[in-house]
C-alpha cells in the first residue's frame, strides 16, 4: 500500500546542519521529513523555484536522456527505512514496460520534480519513520515547528551519501 506525497518544502536541521526535505500526504494529514545531501536539495530547490541553470545538472540530463530514449517517470516510491537510511525506487515506462530503477529518495524526487511524476511512500516507511500526523482542527504551527526542530537524524532516517 502506498500514499501519495508532495513537497511541503526544505529546511535545515539546526542540530546538524543538514538538509531536510519535508513531504506532505496529499490528505495534508502526515508529514514525513528526509535527511539530504546539501548538492541533491539545491537541484530539489532549484526546481522547487523553477530556476533554470544555463547547463542541464546531472537531473536535468537525466530527464533529457529519458526523453531521448521515450522513457517516461510514471512515479517514484519511497520504499524502505533501513538502519536509518531511506530508500527510493524510480518507476519507468517504457514501450510498455515498467522498469523499477533503484534510487536515492533525493535523487528520485529531483528527477519527479523534473517531470511532474507522483511521489508516493509505502504504508511500511510510514509507520516506520517519526513522522507527524496533523490533525487540522487541532494543528498548531507552533507545535509543528518544535517537532521539526527536535527531530534527530538517528529518529526516522539519516541520508546517507
Amino acid at each position: 500500500m502506498q500514499k501519495e506525497f508532495k513537497i511541503k518544502g526544505l529546511m535545515m536541521d539546526p542540530i546538524t546542519n543538514s538538509p531536510i526535505v519535508i513531504l506532505q500526504d496529499v490528505e495534508k494529514n502526515t508529514l514525513l521529513p528526509i535527511w539530504v545531501g546539501i548538492f541533491e536539495a539545491n537541484a530539489i530547490a532549484l526546481q522547487i523555484e523553477r530556476i533554470d541553470t544555463p547547463r542541464p545538472m546531472t537531473h536535468d540530463l537525466l530527464k533529457n536522456v529519458l526523453l531521448h530514449f521515450d522513457a517516461e517517470v510514471e512515479k517514484i516510491v519511497v520504499t524502505q527505512l533501513k538502519d536509518n537510511t531511506f530508500y527510493a525506487v524510480i518507476h519507468l515506462l517504457r514501450e510498455g514496460r515498467t522498469l523499477l530503477i533503484d534510487s536515492r529518495p533525493s535523487d528520485a524526487i529531483a528527477l519527479a520534480l523534473r517531470t511532474d511524476a507522483p511521489i508516493f511512500v509505502t504504508e511500511e516507511v510510514i509507520q516506520n519513520s517519526r513522522n507527524i500526523t496533523l490533525d487540522k482542527d487541532k494543528l498548531d504551527p507552533d507545535e509543528v515547528r518544535q517537532w521539526l526542530e527536535n527531530l534527530k537524524p538517528e529518529d526516522l532516517g539519516k541520508y546517507k551519501m
